[in-house]
């Protein structure tokens, strides 16, 4: 529980989940009946990693100096771990000191590039999974504002299965793997730390889940919504990383042409429409100096 209310991640920890999860015989390991232990032993690890078991059990009692770049390759190795485990195993053996938390605003330009999509929904999300900010369309599929959203509260909290998300399950898969990650790259985010103990009291899955160590950093796919005024929606999403350290994501949430998700969207853009919906679904501080700086506006269909 301790890992849970910080909200970091540590070495030790994510070799031990790693470790339990390796079959035996996927790494030629002979076993028989009478084992009882879940995955690889330590000393397995450290023989086919070529490190001494004393070094290797230090390593996962979080006692012994930052490993090699080839130690690290070869436990990456025997362990099985995809690209986003392995570069998550670095951080954590590699950690000097913590990098600076980002912050800061988005920027006007930002919020143009919104502006600038239509017809299909658009946000941008930081590293705690914030919505900072989205178009139009962004506010209609969640059906409140914007400013103020976080998915993970949302999907955990306040959505449980029933709602919003027709692939709920996955869903959460998704952000817990992403807030793994985070907090392995933020140890010390405060606000990181708050929003992952929050998730922990308030829900026995994000515990379950998290226990796990998995990470997943999900740069595009298949996100399916249940709405309750237009129904299902099929759409693709795409992250698309800020280049300017400042922990942010584009999200564009796209149907295919001719789908019928896309005339669910155009449904319910026109049902918006039909509502009087003219809601700024940017931060008022943004709103300000977008208007300020340019006149962006909300999008109009």
């Amino acid at each position: 529980m301790d890992d849970l209310a910080a909200g970091t991640d540590d070495l030790a920890g994510f070799l031990r989940t790693r470790r339990a999860r390796v079959d035996p015989a996927d790494v030629g390991v002979a076993t028989d009946s009478r084992r009882r232990v879940a995955g690889l032993r330590r000393e397995e690890v450290a023989h086919l990693s070529g490190v001494s078991v004393d070094y290797y059990v230090r390593l996962e009692q979080g006692r012994a100096t930052q490993p090699s770049e080839q130690v690290l390759d070869a436990l990456a190795r025997v362990l099985g771990l995809d690209e986003t485990e392995r570069g998550h195993l670095c951080r954590l053996a590699q950690r000097r000191r913590s990098p600076k938390v980002p912050g800061g605003r988005v920027r006007p330009e930002l919020l143009r590039v919104l502006d600038l999509v239509a017809g299909t929904p658009a946000l941008i999300m930081d590293h705690r999974l914030d919505v900072l900010a989205g178009n139009r369309l962004a506010g209609l599929l969640h059906g409140r504002p914007i400013p103020g959203l976080n998915t993970a509260r949302h999907i955990f909290l306040e959505e449980a299965a029933q709602g919003l998300y027709a692939d709920w399950e996955k869903c959460t898969l998704d952000v817990v793997g992403h807030l793994r990650l985070a907090a392995g790259k933020y140890p010390e985010d405060p606000r990181l730390a708050s929003l992952i103990g929050e998730l922990a009291m308030g829900s026995e899955r994000f515990r379950r889940l998290w226990a796990r160590a998995d990470v997943r950093a999900r740069t595009h796919g298949r996100k399916t919504y249940l709405h309750p005024l237009v129904g299902l929606l099929e759409l693709h999403q795409e992250n698309f990383a800020l280049p300017d350290e400042s922990g942010m994501e584009l999200l564009v949430l796209s149907a295919a042409p001719g789908s019928p998700t896309e005339d669910g969207l155009r449904l319910l853009a026109s049902l918006g429409d039909d509502a009087g919906d003219g809601e700024d679904v940017r931060p008022a501080d943004a709103r300000g100096q977008a208007d300020g700086a340019g006149g962006v506006h909300t999008p109009s269909h």
